[in-house]
């Protein structure tokens, strides 16, 4: 078969998938992938399709939560014509899309391809909605817009959650918040970790016990990474922490700005993580107990952008 990966962006997005791609081009299906992690999804052995990566953004100032979404938005509708003509011209046998990402379930129905959702998180139902519809309320102009150039339909709900015939959870249904209560349509394949968990990484003091601070890709808290440091200078343990700095350290904490996550939970006793679902699961995998520290969005719902340790 020829299959078409959709993912935009977003490690946490695209990191789930790999290992499906893997076991796919092993049993020699051809297997392309849109995104803007190139290198990752052709380590996996797909074929890339780049798309461009989102524009940066701005959390200063008011209204961030409307214009973080219409900023979302925007950098989605600018694949759409990518995806239309890549297909056209490359017709897959079907189209494998991240739930966030809109243009490919419309490509699908533009074209007739039969669609999969990939949800590397919760989902969603009428007993469990994971984000309330009324916080892309605001994009309802642009999605009118897009819907009459376009000639399909496509409501601001529609950008946020909307099922396929066949919808690949990433989170086993004993986890999913009111599992029982979603249909066939939705098989919950639990978290694929593939060759990750064999990647190689050694801790810098075999006999100590080790802490992994991460906070994800995209949120960060300064004063949690200080304490950290703080806390545990003493030398009992030593800290793997996902941050990006210049400040000293002690030599028992480890300071990157990426590590290699199942690896690294392999020799953990305590993970403090944000939270999210590849790292719950990943963590869960390896037995690693989870201190979780969610990062809730700032007064006007700023989140906080990439790690970045030190001052501010």
């Amino acid at each position: 078969m020829k299959i078409l990966f959709v993912t935009l962006t977003g490690h946490g997005h695209v990191t789930p998938t790999l290992a499906l791609v893997a076991e796919l081009v092993r049993r020699g299906h051809h297997v392309d992938y849109a995104t803007s992690h190139v290198d990752a999804v052709a380590a996996a052995g797909a074929t890339p399709v780049p798309l461009p990566a989102p524009g940066p953004f701005d959390p200063a100032g008011a209204d961030v939560v409307p214009r973080w979404f219409r900023h979302y938005f925007a950098a989605m509708r600018a694949t759409h014509p990518i995806l239309l003509d890549h297909c056209r011209r490359d017709r897959p046998d079907v189209i494998c899309h991240d739930a966030t990402n809109w243009p490919a379930r419309i490509v699908a129905r533009q074209l007739d391809v039969p669609a999969v959702r990939c949800v590397p998180h919760f989902a969603s139902n009428a007993s469990f909605s994971l984000m309330s519809p009324d916080l892309v309320a605001h994009l309802a102009d642009d999605c009118a817009a897009f819907a009459a150039g376009q000639g399909v339909d496509l409501t601001p709900a529609d950008t946020l959650d909307s099922p396929e015939a066949v919808n690949l959870v990433l989170v086993p249904r004993e986890f999913q918040p009111a599992g029982e209560t979603f249909d066939d349509t939705f098989h919950f394949v639990g978290p694929l970790l593939g060759d990750r968990v064999d990647e190689p990484w050694t801790p810098r003091h075999p006999d100590l016990p080790l802490l992994y601070v991460s906070l994800g890709s995209m949120m960060t808290d300064a004063a949690l990474y200080r304490a950290c440091v703080t806390d545990f200078a003493d030398g009992a343990w030593q800290v793997a922490l996902h941050a990006r700095t210049t400040d000293p350290v002690p030599s028992t904490v480890d300071v990157r700005d990426w590590f290699p996550q199942p690896a690294v939970l392999r020799h953990a006793r305590a993970f403090v993580t944000h939270g999210g679902m590849n790292s719950t699961m990943e963590a869960l995998y390896h037995g690693v107990p989870l201190i979780v520290h969610p990062l809730p969005p700032r007064a006007g719902g700023e989140r906080r952008p990439h790690p970045r340790f030190g001052p501010g």
